[in-house]
């Protein structure tokens, strides 16, 4: 099973940056797209940003222009940089990635999720 895991989150002023980190683990498998979405309190769960393994990104309109993702795919990392943030960016910030393991069926996994606060 592939293991997602954030870090990167935290507290920032309004118009300040952040960058996010997300590192897979595990055996034997590959990771198509890979993405980032978040959740703030009493709202669901929804895409920021995506990108595929060529580099192709798709961003939620919301954050078009001010937060790029990136991706390593020999080091099976993706990256989110944030930068401007305003206070409608809180939220909990999950890495997703869609797996391919060798030998059986794809999967969408999960990381556990980093709070990023910004005050205004």
């Amino acid at each position: 099973q592939v293991q997602l895991v954030e870090s990167g989150g935290g507290l920032v002023q309004a118009g300040g940056s952040l960058r996010l980190f997300c590192a897979a683990s595990g055996v034997a498998f590959r990771i198509n797209r890979m993405g980032w979405y978040r959740q703030a309190p009493g709202k669901q769960r929804e895409l920021v940003a995506a990108i595929t393994r060529d580099g192709s990104a798709v961003y939620a309109d919301s954050v078009k222009g001010r937060f790029t993702i990136a991706r390593d795919n020999a080091k099976i990392t993706v990256n989110l940089q944030m930068n401007t943030l305003k206070s409608e960016d809180t939220a909990i910030y999950y890495c997703n990635a869609d797996v391919q393991p060798i030998g059986t069926g794809s999967y969408v996994a999960w990381g556990q999720g980093t709070q990023v606060t910004v005050s205004s």
